[in-house]
């Protein structure tokens, strides 16, 4: 007579997956490195196929795939094929809302280093990535880690590809003549902003071998081009434009010297009554807590930096001397600050 199985109480189950996660960001990578998803099309396929699609070991991959359907990333028919799901999809680089790049940058190289200094970061409330590289997080992307930039400059665009139009249609901009997009990258929510409102003119600021490479709306001869001003600067030293609105997006997550220094400088440039709207990611009131979180744990371990609550983004900006006026969501993961430059 055998003795009954004793089941394995599910919080052990669930901490033990946890502890193990780190499988299955590094399954994501692998299939977004390889093309899987590109390889894949609208019918089921194969092991061998889709191995010989991307120049994988046919059994390596079927190992690869049982890890990322056990998590919802592809599914597998009855007959041992491979699907498309919801998830899958979305590491392709002709998906609409792709998040490829999103998902490399997540789980880049460095990412991997950062992490198991975590404790260290929470003991002294200081980022450790100048400790163990000698430099500066971005001065590092740019010197010894180039590709690294460049899955950032992309992954940064897929975000704002996800954002750009709840942002536009979250902002009322009548009557508005110009907008500066402060560390907006390569401007696709300016582009977005300034196709929705004709009577709009633009500025982007950001540092110069980023406004180097605009958004082609942007850039000379694009269609937004006579509308748009690409300035080269940097926000934590001046903001040497005036414009009606000044828009910071998921920019404000450096320490909180940083943050209100920056938003001062809009302040010093903008005219009475002019209106600063800051967009974040929040740790409180938001649907995606783990999304957030995460991220913010990353930046106390890259910069120093950090993801805002409600109440404390409020009061950096009110510390900057502006007078917050509004908060709302933009969508899921998103917050708007709107806040007047008093007289």
């Amino acid at each position: 007579m055998t003795k009954a199985t004793t089941a394995v109480p599910g919080p052990v189950m669930r901490l033990r997956e946890l502890a193990h996660s780190a499988a299955c960001a590094a399954s994501v990578r692998a299939a977004a490195l390889l093309g899987l998803a590109d390889a894949l099309g609208e019918e089921a396929a194969t092991a061998a196929d889709l191995a010989t699609a991307v120049g994988a070991d046919e059994e390596a991959l079927i190992r690869l795939l049982r890890s990322l359907t056990t998590y919802g990333v592809f599914a597998e028919d009855a007959d041992g094929a491979y699907l498309h799901t919801a998830e899958s999809r979305l590491l392709r680089e002709d998906a609409e809302n792709s998040i490829k790049y999103n998902v490399l940058w997540a789980t880049e190289p460095w990412t991997w280093e950062l992490w198991q200094h975590l404790d260290e970061a929470v003991r002294t409330g200081k980022g450790v990535f100048p400790s163990l590289h000698g430099e500066e997080f971005f001065s590092y992307l740019h010197s010894s880690a180039p590709r690294s930039a460049e899955v950032f400059d992309r992954a940064m665009t897929q975000s704002s590809q996800l954002s750009a139009r709840a942002i536009a249609e979250q902002l009322d901009l009548t009557g508005v003549n110009s907008v500066a997009d402060i560390a907006g990258g390569q401007g696709l929510v300016l582009a977005t902003l300034l196709e929705r409102n004709p009577q709009l003119h633009g500025t982007l600021l950001d540092l110069p071998d980023v406004v180097a490479r605009p958004d082609s709306r942007l850039a000379e001869g694009g269609a937004l081009a006579a509308r748009t001003r690409l300035l080269p600067g940097d926000c934590l030293k001046e903001i040497p434009v005036q414009a009606d609105v000044y828009l910071f997006k998921n920019i404000l997550e450096w320490d909180d010297r940083s943050t209100v220094t920056a938003l001062r400088n809009a302040v010093a440039a903008a005219r009475p009554g002019a209106r600063v709207l800051v967009i974040e990611n929040l740790v409180d009131g938001s649907p995606e807590l783990k999304f957030t979180t995460a991220m913010d744990l990353l930046l106390l371990l890259n910069v120093g930096g950090k993801k805002h609550t409600r109440a404390g983004l409020a009061a950096l900006m009110e510390e900057a001397g502006l007078r917050v006026d509004d908060i709302r969501p933009v969508n899921s993961y998103l917050h708007l600050f709107d806040a007047t430059v008093p007289a």
